[in-house]
């Protein structure tokens, strides 16, 4: 690494563009985030007091993102990189990223959250087949820090805490202005409140099933928080083997489950063969858009909605 070093930080001085630079804010002043839900949140507390950078862009996966230049050098004019804590992309190049941008500091804004085993389902049907949520690339990065769920934007409950880090750092560098992101934050908890009693009343009443399938388990903590239950395709981070598929319809079968989700970007081939072989519907979803709120009401309606079973 210190070898290319120059090499690099060369590149960086030469780079143009700022294809990172995601945020409407207005200010000079710059934080910067892994993924389109915490720029959401962030935005919200910071309003145009801060430009706000996403280093993974939209339609990007956090598990395989490998940052150009161009990124690496907006994160350097960045006062604080807020890491969601545990994805495969913060786990893969945290070092990187600190050893070419030593003054930003990196906050986790998953401490202090009780996290779940990175589980691809929500409870033992699969007991001792190994299903478990765990990406890894050629070089052995996993998408689990130590085996741990790292998807908690998916729980409008763990939110609270996880924006409270951000609210505690932005005040922490501008104190000028503590009464301002105060009132943002509490708008924000109305929100995420406002959120999380609709999910909870659309889920509420009987459901035809309350177990669903899903392509990548990013839906853990979400299942976890409205008594749902999560199975995953993957299997350890690959696309099932063919006595895989048919555990997994065998149990869809025994759950009677509907819905089959698949994540934006990834590939339909097997999710769209499991849905068909169950008679289910299959929907696109996308837990990584900007638009955090709509985007988990919508997952939930649905699974509420009314089937012709």
């Amino acid at each position: 690494m210190q070898k290319y070093l120059p090499v690099f930080l060369a590149l960086l001085l030469l780079a143009c563009g700022n294809g990172s630079k995601k945020g409407a804010g207005t200010g000079e002043r710059v934080l910067t985030v892994t993924i389109e839900p915490q720029r959401f949140f962030l935005e919200q507390i910071v309003g145009d007091r801060f430009t706000v950078n996403t280093l993974v862009p939209p339609g990007g996966s956090p598990e395989t993102y490998a940052p150009p230049p161009s990124v690496m050098m907006d994160l350097g004019k960045s006062e604080r990189y807020f890491q969601v804590g545990g994805l495969g992309f913060e786990d893969a190049w945290s070092r990187r990223l600190e050893e070419i941008n030593p003054d930003v500091t990196v906050v986790n804004c998953s401490r202090g959250i009780d996290l779940m085993e990175g589980h691809g389902h929500h409870h033992d049907e699969m007991e001792g087949h190994g299903h478990n949520h765990n990406h890894g690339d050629k070089e052995g990065h996993a998408d689990l820090h130590e085996g741990l769920d790292p998807h908690v934007w998916t729980s409008p409950r763990a939110m609270k805490p996880f924006t409270r880090r951000m609210l505690e750092e932005v005040v922490a560098i501008d104190p000028g202005n503590d009464a301002l992101y105060r009132a943002n934050y509490e708008q924000l908890m109305q929100l995420i409140g406002r959120v999380d009693s609709t999910v909870q009343l659309l889920l509420k009443e009987d459901l035809p099933s309350r177990s669903f399938i899903i392509y990548h388990p990013a839906l853990g903590y979400f299942a976890r928080d409205y008594g749902l239950h999560q199975f995953s395709i993957e299997f350890e981070g690959k696309s099932p083997s063919p006595s895989q598929l048919k555990e997994l319809v065998d149990i869809a079968r025994r759950e009677k489950i509907n819905t089959v989700f698949i994540q934006k970007g990834f590939d339909r081939k097997n999710a769209e063969v499991i849905a068909s072989e169950i008679g289910a519907e299959l929907f696109v979803i996308d837990p990584l858009a900007y638009r955090w709120d709509e985007e988990m009401i919508r997952i939930a309606t649905i699974l509420a909605r009314e089937t012709d079973e």
